[in-house]
Order: structure tokens, then sequence, then C-alpha cells
């Protein structure tokens, strides 16, 4: 069974390839749209990830914002994407993951080297002006994973550009179940884990519920990029049933 899990994954991949590669450049942004949420599903069923959104609008029906998340694991973006369709930040390492680097490059994912001033620089500008046109941005403030149970501090940087923009933040709190309720810790990806091994340990797993749960949107208006970072962090610690510290607030790089 986890032989045939496997080519599942990497037969999926490789059709995701094609089609961002191929016939996306031929293609409107609402067929793309429709593409990577259609793609997005289809990994959460290979996977047996069931996706239970609460408070969950769709962008069409609400103002452009900001949109911010806890991050468990790589597997978030396509759970997020399996609801919205949206221009990712990530780390630059994933780019470097066999197929899965490559799709998500095609899949609109926009990759930042940490630790780079220049390049959160390059970032920021970029997604001022990818809200500006419209589309949906999001990323991951912690910028690492963490351990189902933790949150980490929240950077603050990329916060400046929902400021910039005039939008709103739009907090979103993930976590991950199996069918007792209890935290499923085979989503975990942290340390010294590979691709490879995050993806045999969820096929493996068991029964995996992906809780998504949107929260009320946050101004930016007179805010300071820190501050709106400490409260969106304080409204996914809330939404996790973690206790938000102020030493564990926002950070600067």
């Amino acid at each position: 069974m986890l032989a045939f899990g496997l080519l599942r994954v990497v037969i999926h991949i490789i059709a995701g390839l094609f089609v961002t590669t191929v016939i996306f450049p031929m293609r409107s942004l609402a067929y793309q749209e429709r593409y990577i949420r259609g793609w997005s599903a289809k990994i959460m069923v290979i996977f047996g990830i069931e996706v239970r959104a609460q408070g969950f609008v769709p962008s069409r029906y609400q103002q452009r914002a900001l949109l911010v998340s806890n991050h468990v694991s790589w597997v978030d973006i396509f759970v997020i994407n399996s609801l919205e369709a949206c221009h990712f930040v990530a780390k630059s390492d994933i780019r470097g993951w066999p197929l899965i680097g490559w799709l998500c490059e095609q899949g609109w994912t926009i990759f930042l080297a940490r630790g780079k001033r220049t390049d959160v620089r390059r970032i920021y500008t970029g997604l001022v002006d990818r809200i500006n046109r419209g589309e949906r941005v999001a990323f991951f403030p912690e910028g690492t994973t963490a351990a189902q149970g933790t949150l980490l501090p929240f950077h603050s940087n990329l916060f400046e550009a929902a400021i910039e923009a005039h939008v709103p933040i739009l907090p979103f709190s993930v976590h991950y179940t199996d069918s007792t309720g209890a935290l499923q810790h085979s989503v975990d990806y942290i340390g010294d884990t590979s691709f490879l091994e995050s993806i045999v340990m969820m096929l493996k797993g068991g029964k995996i519920i992906a809780h998504v749960q949107q929260l009320p949107m946050i101004s930016s208006e007179g805010m300071h990029r820190r501050h709106l970072a400490n409260a969106a962090r304080a409204a996914v610690a809330q939404s996790l049933g973690l206790a938000a510290n102020a030493a564990d607030g926002a950070e600067e790089h």
C-alpha cells in the first residue's frame, strides 16, 4: 500500500508539472486558480487528509487582504490552496526539492532566501505589486515550520506589505488531528526530516484531519508592522489554544 501511495504522489506531481509548465502560459488566471485548487484537493485525497474549514469565506466575497498562517508542514500550502489558490511566500530551500520544488515554482510560489535583507526587500516590493493587482498573497510569518503545540515568534518584515498596500491582515490557524482528536504528529515537518521521509510518515500515519480556521481580519491602518505581527500571532495562538506570551512576540528579521 505504501508503494502504491508513493506512486500516486509521483504521478500527481508529474501531472501538475506538465499542466503548470505547458498549459498555464496559454490559459487564463481563472483557469490557473481552479486548477491549483483542484490539484491541491486531489493531493489531500491521496494523503487521506480531510480538510475541515471553519469561518472560511472565499476571497470573491470579501475585501483584499494579506493572508498569514502558522506553519506546521510543507503540506500547509496545499491545504490552504485547496480552499483558496494563493501566491505563497516560501523558503528558497523548497525550490531544490525533487519535483515538488519545481511544481511550487510553477504554481505561483514566491521563494525567499532567509537571512538576506536584500531578498526580503525584493519580495516585499513584489507582494505589494501583487496585492495591488488583486492577487491573493499568503506567507508564514514564523519563517519555518514548528511542531504542533508550539508557535514561534512572527517575523514582522513582510507585514509592511499590508500597510503599504492599505489592506488588512487575514490570519488563519492550521492544525492536524487523527480520528480521535489527538494531534497528528505524522504531519510535523521539523528537524532533519527529509521531504521523502515526511511523505512516508504521512502515508503510513493513519487518518489526518486538517483543521483550518479563518480568523477576523486585522486592520493595518495606522499600525506598525511589529504591532500587526503581534496582533496576528495573538489571534492564531488563541485559535490554537496556546498562550501568546509577550516575550514570544514579533521579530524584525
